[in-house]
């Protein structure tokens, strides 16, 4: 099983999600912007170093979030995902179409890739729980 990383950036109550440019693997699906850990490697510096290389962006990790496992056709993936802060300048995006900043209790109207959706899941969830 690999073990990739996914970065949940919130800014003014909107959620951060990326669509995979068309060539790549699961292309125009939505994700949470992150990628695989390198050997050596720790999940938050995986994290810093796939938001400057996909997104040309500086990350401070704050926190871990939740995991997802799935079982794609090319391999078995544990997707971990973390709290994080961005940079606020513009992005570049390398392996994606574009991003969206999305309302919590509209992250499961977009088409997520499969591993990303129980992480969307529990952002929705935890929306709804912060209103009562």
């Amino acid at each position: 099983m690999k073990d990739v990383v996914a970065g949940i950036v919130v800014k003014e109550g909107k959620i951060l999600i990326a669509k995979r440019a068309e060539g790549q693997k699961m292309e125009d699906k939505w994700e949470f912007p992150g990628g695989k850990i390198e050997e050596g490697e720790t999940p938050e510096e995986a994290l810093i170093r796939e938001f400057k290389e996909e997104l040309n962006a500086d990350t401070e990790v704050e926190g871990f979030f939740c995991e997802s496992i799935y079982k794609y056709e090319f391999g078995a993936i544990r997707l971990l995902a973390y709290k994080c802060k961005c940079s606020d300048k513009a992005f570049k995006l390398s392996v994606h179409s574009e991003i969206s900043w999305v309302e919590p209790e509209d992250i499961l109207e977009y088409d997520l890739a499969p591993a990303d959706i129980p992480i969307g899941e529990k952002i929705y969830k935890e929306y709804y729980k912060s209103l009562y």
